[in-house]
């Protein structure tokens, strides 16, 4: 996975800078991914009788209020990042439990139900889901690493068309995958020039996923 091979990419120092996500360090987000990745492990062994009440779409919940990093959970991923002290050891934890999740989303059967936050899904679109949050925590990572490597562009592609479907609409066709992304989930203000190629979805933004 992309993300996992530029986690492991980073220096000690890389750690201590910030990321695209308010009130969170690189170290941070990091610790995130772990949590994210422990998710997948418990979401594929939860099975579910029940019909899929979600899909890849409808798991998200959208609002317009970017985080501020003031949430009592965001705040408990700061505290855990910081108990890790050595950046190697945060390294490791999420090389090991990513790749277990990895292999996992490898031999789930994509039309096995699962359950997760009260929501059944399929498992293929629950990691259909996973694909946006990744790839948007992964332009995260990156935010002050301008050397790191971007996320692939088949992932940036997806992302853009799974926003595209939560939006109702689709971004200029001119943008960047990236951009659209960057914009469209209020990671960065558009631009003037932005503002008129966006016209009536502009009073719309951003849209932030939870």
């Amino acid at each position: 996975m992309a993300l996992r091979a530029a986690v492991a990419g980073l220096c000690e120092e890389d750690f201590a800078k910030p990321s695209g996500c308010a009130g969170w360090l690189v170290r941070d987000l990091v610790c995130h991914l772990v949590i994210d990745a422990q998710d997948v492990l418990v979401t594929l062994v939860t099975p579910a009788d029940a019909e899929p009440t979600r899909d890849a779409i409808t798991y998200w919940t959208v609002s317009g209020e970017p985080p501020t990093g003031d949430d009592p959970l965001d705040a408990l991923i700061v505290r855990l990042a910081a108990a890790y002290q050595d950046p190697e050891l945060l390294k490791f934890h999420l090389d090991d439990v990513a790749s277990a999740a990895g292999r996992a989303a490898e031999l789930a059967d994509p039309n096995l139900r699962v359950s997760t936050q009260e929501m059944v899904l399929t498992a293929g679109d629950y990691l259909g889901a996973c694909v946006i949050e990744w790839t948007l925590h992964h332009l995260d990572l990156i935010t002050h690493l301008p050397a790191m490597a971007e996320p692939p562009a088949e992932s940036l592609a997806r992302s853009r068309a799974m926003l595209e479907q939560i939006a109702g609409t689709p971004f200029p066709a001119s943008w960047s995958d990236k951009d659209v992304l960057m914009v469209g989930t209020g990671r960065r203000a558009p631009a003037d020039a932005e503002r008129t190629a966006l016209g009536e979805l502009e009073p719309k933004l951003p849209f932030v996923l939870g």
